[in-house]
């Protein structure tokens, strides 16, 4: 049986993709790649919100409450919790992180 899972986005989530569309968009000049990543995230969290538990959580150095799931789209890592409230299962996106940049300071 397949859980119904809401969906719930941080705003510091909201601000990285914001950054890295408008560095896209007008540092390196390119909207149509800006565009295709705005895009190509949706679609991403939209897909895995179908059963974001089914995958392996990101490993931790860190002891966590609720463990840290991954997307990796484009050169870009989406990190995402599942929580629960109320009897409401929530996948939680909190991070968009370059694959280039340190994730174990950030996550």
């Amino acid at each position: 049986m397949q859980d119904n899972y809401g969906l719930r986005y941080l705003p510091l989530f909201k601000q990285e993709l914001d950054l890295a569309v408008t560095y896209i968009a007008f540092q390196l000049n390119d909207i149509d790649a800006a565009n295709s990543l705005l895009d190509n995230v949706e679609i991403a969290i939209k897909n895995r919100l179908n059963n974001p538990e089914s995958f392996e959580p990101v490993p931790s150095k860190k002891d966590r409450k609720h463990p840290y799931y991954r997307i990796y789209v484009d050169n870009y890592i989406v990190y995402y919790v599942v929580l629960e409230e109320n009897g409401q299962k929530i996948m939680e996106v909190r991070r968009l992180l370059h694959t280039l940049q340190d994730r174990d300071n950030k996550i």
